[in-house]
């Protein structure tokens, strides 16, 4: 059954009566009117969210209808803006995936830029120094893998993170 206005009118003033049989039939015509709605203006694959979203957003605000003014363009209005705000959903994800693309082309570069720089600092510590702070600080290891991997105790390997920072922060301020 395809419902007309004045049709619908009648079931959403029983539906705000409480009438349960008449909300179950106004919200089944309300989605296959809203189908109808969407289905030049959205993707297929995205009609069922949105309808589903507009049924919840109509049935949460059914009582805000006016008896004595037309049903459909009240359902239309609200339809649209929830049109709108998926729209808006959609073009922000999109622009969000765009500027993520660039992003991680730009990190990449910034990543290996960061890698030699700190691959020069590196160059400028004792060994034994860069090494455990390679581990620790940068690959995420505990003091004690640290300490395990390059035959140091877990004491010395401490005390060799706290000089290679105190230097390479000097280093820095002197390269600024």
């Amino acid at each position: 059954m395809v419902a007309d206005e004045p049709t619908l009118a009648r079931l959403m003033t029983a539906a705000q009566g409480g009438d349960k049989a008449a909300t179950s039939v106004l919200l089944s015509e309300a989605g296959l009117w809203l189908e109808r709605y969407f289905r030049r203006r959205i993707p297929p694959h995205s009609i069922d969210d949105l309808v589903q979203d507009v049924l919840i957003a109509f049935y949460t605000k059914r009582a805000t209808w006016d008896p004595s003014r037309p049903f459909l363009p009240w359902l239309a209005a609200i339809a649209r803006y929830r049109w709108v705000d998926h729209l808006r959903k959609v073009y922000k994800h999109e622009s969000q995936e765009l500027m993520d693309d660039d992003a991680s082309q730009d990190s990449d570069e910034e990543i290996v830029m960061a890698r030699v720089s700190l691959d020069r600092l590196f160059g400028q510590l004792p060994e034994r120094q860069a090494e455990v702070i390679e581990m620790v600080k940068i690959s995420g290891l505990s003091i004690r893998e640290a300490a395990e991997k390059t035959g140091q105790s877990e004491s010395l390997v401490k005390v060799n993170i706290h000089r290679g920072l105190k230097k390479l922060a000097t280093l820095v301020e002197k390269a600024e």
